[in-house]
């Protein structure tokens, strides 16, 4: 009868268990590794018989077949090699581990037997801890994230000798002192909101697009300060919650972006990748169809500086995402699912040369418009907030000492986002004004009559459609959060039809055929 291992395996965010059977068997000396295995599970055999070896044990002279089961999931990754080690030796006999089947292994064995820190810790930790093993076995660089998981026992080690003397009963546990490392993926909280001087109405956009959860779109000259704005957003979010910052670890741990050491990521996620990136590092996917760039901003904001930049191709591949709150990557061996629960920021020029509409552009409005119409318009619909940022006078500037800092902008996305969630408490999926859907629209939207009169009249002027209107009513129902108001009223509608400077700058253009 063959030994049977636990070990784990990642399939999207979520780990499962891997049932590693080893087998000795009289013939030529020689391993197999069986069932599905990438490049990486199938050079394990080299790797564990070096570390035995080296160790001091003696790796079986017959034939080994080794089998990862389930046989028909693709698996990948070097976090088996300790498992399998294991395996083989109580196989062959070399070893007399103890109650084999409460313990679950993860590690990468190195030549001289060392254990090796892995990517994907947390969610294989969680997946262990629902199938109800006790124990499991990891690198000691891993326990600090291993130990946000309560409920089940971690222990870290630095080899394997010290895992085999541990399971034969011949040594105790050692718990070793934790080394955690500071949360700092995410430097954005040293920035401030504070630093922006002379862009009032556009900090009052950003306000109300973090305190609705509302995606924004900055459109201004160069160095008019769009990207300053954009850097600051994600220092006004609400403190994730224990559930977020789980979510968002597991998403950085499977992509191997934690330090050793780390433990639980607390800020939120500003993701801002460059105009070229592709569409699998955008959207996720590759050979191992890893978490893409709206994944890794998951609970955050991604930022897309130079929106018009992008390729079309990349950009409407943003449309599921960005409405679904998650993203679907297929590949031959399965779908995977990653969450992209994000704020969209993106910011571009106004046109080719970028002065537009001041007397140093020298576009025509045709170009204009061919400029901006390389965003689509699923893509613009999806975009509530359309904001002109002007230049500001630098001299001007520095003499300004009003300002906003984060803390007291925080405090009131704060108190408003709190309002929301008792709004929606009994709303599955809904947590904030941005997700609302039309019949929740119809019962928590009530407008004054003097600002369902301003709508109407906007509408009838720029003739939106009734996405646009249900947009707008979103818009308003958080400014009057953000007053703790009860209906929506007049100011509230004239500040969320200030917020779609495009409707009107368009509205300006004329295109001769």
């Amino acid at each position: 009868m063959a030994t049977v291992v636990k070990s784990f395996a990642i399939q999207g965010v979520d780990g499962y268990t891997v049932d590693i059977e080893s087998k000795v068997r009289d013939g030529q000396p020689m391993i197999s590794i069986i069932g599905m295995g990438d490049v990486a599970v199938k050079e394990a055999g080299d790797r564990i018989q070096s570390a035995i070896d080296e160790s001091g044990y003696v790796f079986p002279k017959k034939r080994v077949i080794i089998s990862l089961a389930p046989g028909d999931k693709k698996k990948r990754g070097s976090h088996f090699d300790l498992a399998m080690a294991i395996g083989v030796l109580q196989e062959g006999e070399n070893i007399a581990a103890k109650e084999l089947n409460q313990y679950g292994f993860i590690g990468e064995l190195s030549l001289d037997g060392s254990l090796r820190a892995c990517c994907g810790i947390l969610p294989m930790i969680l997946a262990a801890k629902k199938n109800g093993i006790k124990k499991v076995i990891i690198p000691q660089a891993n326990i600090g994230e291993a130990k946000l998981v309560h409920g089940i026992e971690t222990l870290g080690f630095t080899d394997l000798t010290e895992v085999i003397r541990y399971l034969e009963g011949k040594q105790a546990f050692l718990e070793k002192p934790e080394i955690i490392a500071e949360d700092s993926l995410f430097a954005e909280r040293t920035l401030d909101f504070s630093d922006v001087k002379g862009q009032e109405d556009v900090i009052e956009a950003a306000l109300l697009a973090a305190a609705g959860g509302h995606n924004m779109l900055m459109i201004g000259e160069p160095g008019c300060g769009k990207t300053m704005i954009a850097q600051r957003i994600s220092t006004i979010l609400p403190e994730m919650s224990e559930e977020e910052c789980l979510e968002v670890t597991k998403i950085y741990s499977i992509s191997g972006l934690l330090s050793n050491g780390h433990s639980l990521v607390k800020n939120r996620p500003f993701r801002a990748p460059h105009h070229n990136a592709s569409l699998n590092a955008l959207i996720g996917g590759g050979v191992n169809a890893m978490p893409g760039e709206v994944s890794l901003a998951h609970n955050g904001v991604l930022f897309l500086d130079e929106l018009a930049e992008f390729s079309r191709k990349t950009l409407d591949a943003l449309r599921q995402p960005v409405e679904d709150k998650k993203v679907s990557v297929a590949r031959v061996n399965g779908e995977h699912t990653y969450p992209a629960n994000f704020m969209f920021v993106t910011a571009m020029n106004p046109c080719p040369c970028g002065y537009y509409p001041s007397s140093k552009c020298r576009c025509t409005d045709y170009e204009i418009i061919k400029y901006r119409g390389k965003i689509s318009g699923p893509i613009m619909d999806r975009i509530d907030i359309q904001k002109e940022v002007h230049p500001v006078n630098f001299f001007e500037m520095e003499n300004k000492t009003m300002s906003y800092s984060s803390l007291e902008l925080r405090k009131r996305v704060e108190a408003a986002r709190k309002i929301q969630q008792e709004r929606y408490s009994l709303e599955e999926g809904i947590n904030c004004n941005a997700q609302m859907t039309t019949s929740l629209i119809k019962k928590y939207c009530e407008m004054e009559a003097d600002s369902l009169d301003l709508l109407k009249e906007t509408s009838e002027k720029y003739g939106y459609s009734a996405r646009v209107i249900h947009k707008l009513l979103r818009l308003a129902r958080t400014s009057a959060d953000l007053d703790g108001a009860e209906k929506i009223r007049f100011q509230d509608t004239k500040k969320v039809i200030s917020c779609r400077d495009l409707d009107e700058s368009n509205s300006k253009m004329m295109v001769v055929k």
